[in-house]
């Protein structure tokens, strides 16, 4: 008797086993590679050194990241359950991004007009420390800057060679952070010596005193040496070597760099056109809209002399930098009054409101928000306009980045993967979409506060056109300039350090609009849907428990919720 042999496939569960196998070995991996690294979204794992960033490294993660893709690749999608089959669509997704940055060797370009490497040193200084041993890691941490300041040095100088650098106009007054640590007169008020300025009670006296030493010796021998070395490098080196234009299609394969720039950004193949000429019609849409609001405020005048009433009346900024603190603090509070009302869960961790670093504050941004704290931009008040500080509160603070980003990470029963990265669509998509939940909060008390509102609507719409028309459309600095000043109600000097910001960053200025776009359509479809079944409470739950994933993934899941009835996924989680 003959039977025929049955058709070679993977056992049930198999493909999810290996799926789960291959993520959890890649992320443990990747934590180590990147121990010791600290930024404003949250702390790397606990280490005595800094991650090394060498060339050989850099390519030793090209080819890791290149192999966990052909194995992910080949797995039998067929045979992956619900569960399993997001967890693959968001982690390729995830290494996909890494190792196209890989590829591009974006590492030779390791800092912006916003952010740098030198800087997240800084979020590594202000870290709490519990005990010895945590300063023990941080004075490893300090004698290892020189090598990691060298290891970037030599990136960037191969950068420069092949043109790969920061546009040389976004770069005036950049090294100023960096000159801040060596202005220092007394050791004990540098930026690196903060942990020791308060130690836990439980490390004894003399332990203490003598930590405190061995840290003053190291900034004084190891730290400031290597920031003066820095230093020297971006003044005489690489400010007079940057590149002199400013889009990300005129460096080396450019083209195709600026389009994996826009996939990495909003997880969306879109064309740059495409995004030009939907930000066009989105400014154009928001424009009636704060036309129609200026009129409720009884001014009498257009849009350019309104516009210049806010930016010059005082009675829209704060006198000082505690008046802003203060109102920000009252915005947050007003939310945790309500929040309840529109979202189920919430997370456990709170968040403090801190003004931004005095090194960081005159390049940074207005404000921004994170696991466990909402930093607020002091600098240069007559740029902060307390009117759209009910807008900025909700995207930085609650209910947007400072509660989404600690939420996710306090979801349990997703992987480390999708609870502890942050994709920058669904982010910042959430955080827009939480200034637009402050109408429905009732949050916009009077029509400035509205239109403030509009304005930084109008803003997002606006990084659609000036992005892009800057990286693929050839615009001048100038010309981006004067294209945020007509269409939004930012200070001049915002204006100057967002185009900066766009310049040296391709692409991740278009996540904001696009991600709140797909947040408000995907609430449109599951409304219709859902009719009178659909509760707003449970639908941002479904929208916050899915965890950073890319907006394909996200709506996915939501047409997920529209066939569960619109329950929430912490009902369900409850009834079994």
């Amino acid at each position: 008797m003959t039977t025929t042999p049955a058709p070679t496939s993977v056992p049930p569960n198999e493909a999810g086993a290996r799926l789960r196998a291959l993520y959890e070995r890649e992320w443990a991996w990747r934590r180590e590679q990147f121990a010791g690294f600290d930024d404003e979204d949250g702390e790397g794992a606990p280490a005595d050194h800094l991650p090394r960033v060498d060339a050989a490294t850099q390519s030793q993660r090209e080819h890791y990241w290149r192999d966990v893709l052909t194995q992910l690749d080949a797995l039998p999608l067929d045979q992956l359950g619900e569960r399993d089959a997001t967890d693959f669509a968001v982690y390729r997704a995830q290494i996909e991004t890494l190792l196209s940055q890989q590829q591009f060797r974006c590492w030779e370009m390791p800092f912006n007009s916003d952010s740098a490497f030198w800087t997240d040193l800084g979020f590594t200084a202000r870290r709490a420390r519990h005990d010895a041993d945590d300063y023990e890691r941080y004075l490893g941490q300090l004698h290892d800057i020189p090598r990691y300041f060298n290891e970037h040095i030599a990136n960037m100088r191969a950068g420069l060679a092949r043109g790969f650098s920061v546009p040389r106009v976004t770069l005036t007054g950049r090294e100023q952070s960096i000159a801040q640590v060596l202005d220092t007169a007394c050791i004990k008020d540098n930026l690196f010596y903060t942990p020791f300025r308060t130690m836990p009670a439980n490390i004894p006296a003399d332990t203490q005193a003598h930590l405190r030493e061995r840290a003053a010796t190291a900034i004084r021998t190891v730290v400031l040496p290597a920031h003066a070395k820095l230093l020297d490098f971006i003044r005489d080196e690489y400010l007079p070597q940057a590149r002199a234009t400013l889009s990300a299609e005129a460096m080396p394969d450019g083209a195709a760099f600026y389009r994996a720039q826009i996939r990495r950004f909003t997880t969306l193949d879109m064309a740059p056109e495409a995004i030009h000429t939907l930000g066009l019609q989105e400014v154009a849409r928001l424009r009636e809209e704060m036309l129609a609001t200026i009129t409720r405020t009884g001014f009498n005048g257009g849009f350019e002399s309104f516009l210049h009433y806010l930016r010059t009346d005082p009675q829209f900024y704060p006198q000082t930098g505690e008046q802003l603190l203060r109102q920000a603090a009252w915005i947050a509070s007003r939310v945790d009054g309500c929040i309840e009302r529109y979202i189920g869960r919430l997370p456990r961790r709170r968040f403090a409101i801190e003004p931004v670093p005095a090194e960081l504050a005159p390049f940074y941004t207005s404000g921004r928000g994170g696991p466990g704290m909402y930093l607020l931009n002091t600098h240069d008040l007559p740029s902060r306009p307390l009117y759209a500080l009910t807008a900025l509160t909700l995207h930085e603070a609650s209910p947007g980045h400072a509660l989404q980003m600690p939420l996710a990470a306090e979801l349990d029963g997703l992987p480390a993967f999708r609870r502890l990265t942050h994709i920058s669509a669904y982010i910042e998509g959430w955080a827009l979409y939480s200034e637009k939940l402050g109408v429905e909060m009732g949050l916009y008390e009077t029509p400035y506060d509205h239109f403030g509102y509009l304005a930084y609507q109008a803003w997002r719409a606006c990084r659609l056109v000036v992005d892009t028309g800057l990286h693929h459309l050839g615009w001048s600095r100038p010309q981006a300039c004067t294209y945020l000043r007509e269409h939004t109600a930012l200070s001049e000097h915002e204006v100057r350090t967002e185009v900066d910001r766009y310049i040296a960053w391709p692409g991740q200025a278009l996540s904001y609009y696009l991600g709140e776009m797909c947040i408000v359509q995907a609430r449109a479809k599951a409304e219709q849907a859902l009719g009178p079944r659909f509760d707003l409470r449970a639908f941002h739950d479904a929208v916050l428990a899915s965890g950073s994933v890319p907006l394909p993934v996200l709506e996915q899941h939501i047409d997920r919720f529209i066939a569960n009835g619109g329950r929430s996924p912490w009902a369900d989680a409850a009834s079994h």
